[in-house]
Order: structure tokens, then sequence, then C-alpha cells
């Protein structure tokens, strides 16, 4: 049946970004979710891949096959690609160096959706510093800068500093996520300044600051400025999450105080789910998939709180991870678990583990590199490996890792393309395999179209 497109102008436009949920990451979560739940898992649909349009986004940064969240933020919120490690800025930025940023910055969809008239926001699982978050209101040579800038450079602010300004100018009303230690330099600070932004927020801005859960809950959703900074680093995966909000919570009530706000001129909200990111580079899957059900939540409740002939959705991820899957595995093995025998004779799988040609059995999934490599460093510096043998309980344990194959304190993330979910006005353009940075452009159009 042909799909009739909404050609709409978007009032109200979301973005949602699952930080290094590509495609593999995506089919784990959509099994460990169906699990959960009772079925095999691979038959469950997760809000987003109910949305009517989709394509796959190739991620790569101006100089690197394998992406940065700095350059696939700035790609999707600025229209452009750009380097790895440095945001809102074009290429001819060489990453830490100061005296290259003017000239060269780029605008961001917050600010033309704010020139338009229109309120914005960011939400994060992340420091709101980080480097997705950051792609709303930042310019800078360094994602790094997050609390201060190298002496000597007198071309920008450190990002948390943007992160104020822009909401001093009225850019950003709402801004939720991790990061205090960048916002002041008392104890576990990280500003050397000797100024507390949270007090300048809070002071001359007439923000209301939420730290915790019950601040969080008294946040009023009547247009006044939300700085919400619930750790002093990352918030806590979701597995671990206690007196803070969820992201479908924040979700919530970000898109509540900006409608409230805005009225009939509408908003742009950015959301991330920023720990997918974090459990994989961890090699933890456990952690990862359940971060994703988090994600998948909130996109839930954007799309409750939402009017598809007003509001474009698109939900998305910045990059994948060296995330691989085993096989041959029969249906329902616990995607966190062995890998059990197809049953020639019925659905389920057998309950006994495929066994690899060392005798020994193996995960679901695993990952080409990170901590849990089965070769170790021995004392003369030479790497010597053997797999243990595993059980399910072990396996599906929440703190195990994944085995890998390279050794690397930290997984990295891969090159492959990942997918975009899109509804809502204009939506249909979200179609084939596209650059990242179109992500933007095909916003500012919904936004603008006649």
């Amino acid at each position: 049946m042909a799909k009739l497109p909404n050609t709409n102008r978007a009032v109200n436009i979301i973005l949602m970004i699952s930080d290094g949920n590509g495609v593999g990451t995506n089919y784990a979560s959509r099994l460990f979710a169906g699990q959960q739940e009772g079925g095999f898992g691979d038959e469950y649909v997760q809000p987003q891949e109910a949305f009517p349009n989709l394509a796959l986004v190739k991620t790569y940064n101006v100089n690197a096959q394998t992406p940065d969240s700095a350059g696939t933020g700035t790609a999707m919120m600025a229209g452009i690609k750009t380097k790895a490690g440095i945001i809102g800025v074009n290429e001819n930025v060489n990453r830490g160096d100061c005296s290259t940023l003017p000239g060269n910055t780029v605008a961001s969809m917050n600010e033309l959706m704010s020139e338009m008239g229109k309120e914005t926001g960011i939400v994060s699982t992340a420091r709101i510093t980080h480097a997705t978050p950051a792609s709303a209101y930042a310019k800078t040579v360094d994602r790094n800068f997050e609390a201060s800038v190298p002496e000597g450079c007198d071309t920008q602010t450190d990002i948390a500093t943007q992160l104020i300004e822009a909401m001093r100018s009225g850019m950003i009303d709402v801004a939720m996520g991790g990061g205090m230690r960048n916002f002041h330099g008392d104890e576990g600070g990280r500003r050397e300044d000797g100024v507390n932004l949270m007090d300048v927020a809070q002071s001359e801005l007439g923000a209301h600051l939420a730290t915790d859960q019950a601040s969080f809950e008294n946040t009023p959703l009547d247009g006044t400025p939300i700085l919400g900074l619930f750790e002093s680093s990352h918030m806590m995966y979701e597995a671990d999450r206690e007196d803070e909000p969820s992201l479908a919570d924040m979700t919530g009530a970000a898109i509540q105080a900006l409608q409230a706000k805005s009225g009939d001129n509408g908003y742009f909200l950015q959301v991330e789910a920023g720990r997918v990111d974090h459990a994989n580079h961890g090699g933890n899957l456990a952690r990862a998939v359940r971060d994703q059900k988090a994600f998948s939540d909130a996109v839930a409740i954007a799309d409750e709180l939402t009017d598809d002939a007003d509001t474009l959705i698109i939900v998305t991820a910045d990059h994948e991870h060296a995330l691989a899957f085993n096989g041959y595995c029969g249906r329902g093995s616990d995607i966190l678990g062995l890998c059990m025998g197809i049953d020639g004779e019925g659905v389920a799988h057998t309950g006994e583990p495929e066994l690899g040609a060392d005798n020994k059995p193996f995960t679901v999934a695993g990952y080409l590199n990170g901590a849990g490599s089965v070769l170790t460093e021995q004392a003369d510096g030479s790497f010597f490996g053997t797999r243990p043998v595993l059980t399910e309980e072990a396996a599906t344990d929440l703190d195990y890792l994944q085995q890998a194959v390279v050794p690397k304190s930290s997984e990295t993330h891969s090159g492959e393309d990942v997918a975009a979910y899109a509804k809502g006005p204009w939506a249909h353009l979200v179609d084939g395999t596209i650059e990242q940075n179109m992500i933007f452009h095909i916003m500012n159009y919904a936004a603008t179209a006649e």
C-alpha cells in the first residue's frame, strides 16, 4: 500500500539519538526487550521500528572511517561532515588548535530553530557537556574542553560556559543530563575559574536547578528555564539507576516544558541515550541493552505526547560498535547468554549449547575488541589466550563482559551504517541510504517548508 507523504510544515521537531546503537546493537536490544516479555525476541517490535519511514545512514567523519560522536553530532546538528573530536565547526579546524576556530563555526539546529521563534532543549544520560548534547550549542576545537580551555586559548570558552550563555540568550530553555562537575570548582568539581555556573543559572537566569529525583519532580513545566544535573559525570546506567529520573521521565518533562513556553510557535528537542555507548565501550552488553530499552521507552513517550500532523520525530544513532553475533543459534537463545542448538523437530532451541572447535560453549554476541578479550598480557609483554569454559549463569550476569578478540581497555566504535526511523511532516525524506548530515537538512526543510 502506498504511503501518503505528510507535507505539512513541522511545528515541532524531536531528534532522538541512541549513542552507539547501530543496527547490531539495535538487534540485540530488540531481542532483549522481547525476551524480557516472554517471547523469542526476534518478533518483538521496538517503538521506533513501527515508524513508517526508514533509512540507512553513513556515519564516517571527514578524517575518520570510524567516527567519533563529536563529528557525528555536528553532522546531524549542523548539516556538515567534519573531523573527529571537534564540535560545531567545519573541517578547516585543527583539533586542539584554538587559533583555527575564527571563521570556521557553523550554526546548529538549536540556533536556527531559536531564530525562528521556537523554544529548544537537550536531554541526555551522558554529561550535558559531552559530545552529542554539546553539538546543540557549542563551538569548540576539542570536545574535551568541557570545563576549561588551555592557557592562551582566547577564541572560545569552555563547553559548560557555552551552555549557560546559550540559556542566557534564550536559545536553550531546557538542559538535563549529567556533568555537574563541569559547572563548579568545589570538591569534586573541575572548574578552575572560581565560577559556579549552577548559581549563575539560578540567580541570573531564573532557572530551576534539579539535582535528584525530588528536585526533578518539583520542576515547573510552565516555561521556566530548566537545568538538570543529576550526576558529577554521566548519569547512572538504567540497570543501576537510583534517585534520578529515567530518560523517558526527562523526555516527557522536556516536551511539556517546551510546549508550555512555545505555544503555537513550536520547539526543537534533542534527546540522547548516551550510556548505550558507554556500556558497549565496556564490553558489557547487559547494560547496553537495558539502556536501549530505556531509550525506546523515551521514544514511546515522545510519540504519545505529540501529534504526527505537526511533529517530526527522527530516531537514529550516531555510530555503531564492534559488536558481532555468532551462529547457528536456536530460536529463543538468550541474547546475553549461550548460543543454543537449533531443534529440527520444534521451534524453541534445544537447550544444549553449540560448541566451538575447542569444545567450549560461546555466547550469541561478542565484541571484536575490548576488555573482555580472551588474550591476556604476560609478564614479558606477550599475549596468550584460551577461552574459559562458560556457563549460562555466568554469561547472563549483569556484570559479564562479552568475549572479545583484540585486547583493548575500551572497546571501539565501528564504521558501518546505522538506521534512522522517522514519522511526521516530511519524514518520507528519510529514505534509502543517506549521508548523516542529511538528517539536519531534512529537519531544517521540514521546519521551513511552504
